[in-house]
């Protein structure tokens, strides 16, 4: 799709949602994608249902080791590492309404500020895939504010996971607006639990459709240096990875 035609939709799905129409964004400057640049893009990813807080304890080394911009790992793991990363700058990251989205909009917003108050200064909620792929966008806004709202109250950033691999392109662009216009700090392409993972065409997409100021979060698939600068080149402002200590490595910091 060209950019003329990816404007044309945009502009037509936020006649869709209500939206009022809006310029085209200005072009997005990606910033060098040096291992120092890198590095500080990444969240140092555990999700998996058997995470031990061994494993937990070590993430959390390596990203202080290499200086990662967050540690991402479920809400029952997030006082650890609120203890384990204390005063230092890496932020810890965790999970709301993950992976499957479908948990009601207050439990969401419950489950992001219990995380909160336990240390966490991030969460990666995943919306309601269903409900926008029914045309419910008041239903997804609203899930998507409760938890902006927690994130506010507990001065924590939002990021929006709309699992692009279910998704087509309507949708989007659907789902990159309302969480914008929700208040969120980042749209994120995946959770790396579904049957794919993020793209450059789809980080480059949402980039056009954010603009060059909102966050968006690339994870899913990402195993690699060339993988990592290619997002990040595509738009990505921050990666989701479970190879951090891998791609540092391909960088040539040990």
């Amino acid at each position: 799709m060209s950019d003329t035609d990816l404007d044309t939709l945009i502009q037509q799905v936020r006649a869709k949602l209500g939206l009022a129409a809006a310029p085209v964004p200005q072009a997005f400057t990606a910033a060098d994608s040096s291992a120092a640049r890198l590095a500080g893009l990444i969240d140092h990813t555990i999700l998996k249902p058997e995470a031990t807080a061994d494993q937990v304890s070590k993430l959390c080394e390596e990203a202080r080791r290499f200086s990662f911009a967050a540690v991402c790992i479920n809400p029952t793991h997030v006082a650890l590492a609120a203890r384990l990363l204390k005063d230092t700058h890496v932020k810890v990251c965790t999970v709301a309404g993950f992976p499957l989205g479908a948990t009601l909009p207050e439990v969401k917003a419950f489950e992001a500020g219990a995380a909160i108050a336990a240390g966490a200064h991030e969460v990666d909620m995943v919306i309601n895939i269903g409900a926008l792929k029914a045309g419910d966008y008041a239903l997804v806004k609203q899930d998507i504010a409760g938890v902006v709202h927690a994130c506010r109250a507990g001065k924590a950033l939002c990021k929006v996971i709309i699992e692009t691999c279910y998704l087509t392109s309507e949708e989007k662009i659907a789902a990159c607006l309302l969480a914008q216009a929700a208040g969120a700090d980042f749209v994120k392409t995946s959770t790396g639990f579904g049957p794919a993972g993020a793209t450059i065409d789809d980080v480059a997409l949402m980039r056009r459709v954010v603009g060059p100021k909102m966050g968006v979060k690339a994870a899913g698939g990402i195993r690699d240096l060339a993988t990592a600068r290619a997002m990040a080149a595509a738009g990505a402002t921050r990666l989701g990875v479970s190879a951090g200590v891998k791609i540092m490595q391909e960088a040539g910091i040990v």
